[in-house]
């Protein structure tokens, strides 16, 4: 009798297991026929694998005819930047950008690849520049009686120490880094919006600035100001759908983390373990 309700409840957990499974994989198939794709850009970005898997998954599917790339972020490392920003240029597919609330620095650095790119009127952008921050405990060390001890192979080798100050050389030879990325960045808008705006305007705004989506539009940062659906319309129309479009969006799982710190404590923490080194962001600082 034991080993038949064993049983039993062993059944009803596999088929529990399987319906979550199967509601799982229910929620992100995609709808029959003709379509726009939406990839959603969210918070600060570290990392460009599931965004490129995206891109890849709508570009091998015949049946995603336009792509709307749906910004809300204050921008992020430089490399995932690029790559995602490369991936996008590739394809041969209609690219439409839609800024959220925020699309700054690398989120708008992303959208450069779309054309055109769609802002709400309050939407916050620009941001353009570069930015590289070391966090530095030698005053707390110092009071602790903590020393550290440095052998290195070359005079750069621990350039950023929190231990000690930059000397001049480090700091221009960073400074040389960071000008020669912010460059990049420059040159990504001029080459991709080039007949809206040219070299040496985007260069007088890389100053790091914000702009509302309204400014962002009048210095042509932006083509039309609209929303997300607006956005989507318009994907719509330039990839040949006829009639109100059928849409495809992943829908994104939050992991065990930010269940139990939420989301807002988790990205805290990401800012914090980030600022402990020296990593190139194309990315909004608040100050703290």
């Amino acid at each position: 009798m034991k080993r038949k309700r064993f049983l039993n409840f062993f059944i009803a957990i596999l088929g529990v297991l399987l319906l979550v499974l199967v509601v799982r994989a229910a929620v992100n198939v995609d709808p029959i026929g003709d379509k726009v794709a939406v990839i959603d850009i969210v918070g600060p970005i570290s990392r460009s694998d599931a965004v490129i898997e995206q891109i890849h998954r709508y570009r091998d599917n015949g049946s995603v005819k336009a792509i709307v790339i749906r910004v809300d972020s204050v921008g992020g490392g430089v490399a995932p930047v690029q790559e995602i920003y490369s991936e996008l240029r590739k394809l041969r597919k209609p690219v439409v950008a839609s800024l959220g609330g925020m699309a700054m620095s690398g989120g708008y650095y992303i959208a450069c690849a779309a054309d055109p790119i769609f802002a709400n009127p309050g939407t916050l952008t620009g941001s353009i520049g570069v930015i590289m921050q070391f966090m530095k405990v030698k005053g707390l060390y110092d009071k602790v009686g903590i020393e550290q001890q440095v052998v290195k192979s070359g005079q750069f080798k621990d350039t950023g120490s929190p231990i000690r100050n930059l000397s001049g050389e480090e700091q221009a030879l960073l400074q040389d880094t960071i000008d020669d990325v912010h460059h990049q960045f420059v040159e990504a808008i001029a080459e991709k919006r080039g007949d809206r705006i040219t070299r040496e305007q985007v260069l007088a705004l890389a100053d790091g600035r914000i702009f509302s989506g309204n400014q962002a539009l009048e210095r042509k940062l932006v083509d039309r100001l609209g929303n997300l659906p607006d956005a989507i319309e318009h994907a719509a129309q330039l990839g040949g759908i006829v009639g109100r479009p059928k849409i495809a969006r992943i829908k994104r799982e939050t992991s065990w983390l930010e269940r139990v710190l939420g989301m807002t404590a988790k990205k805290q923490l990401g800012g914090l373990l980030d600022r402990t080194g020296g990593l190139l962001r194309y990315q909004l600082h608040f100050g703290e």
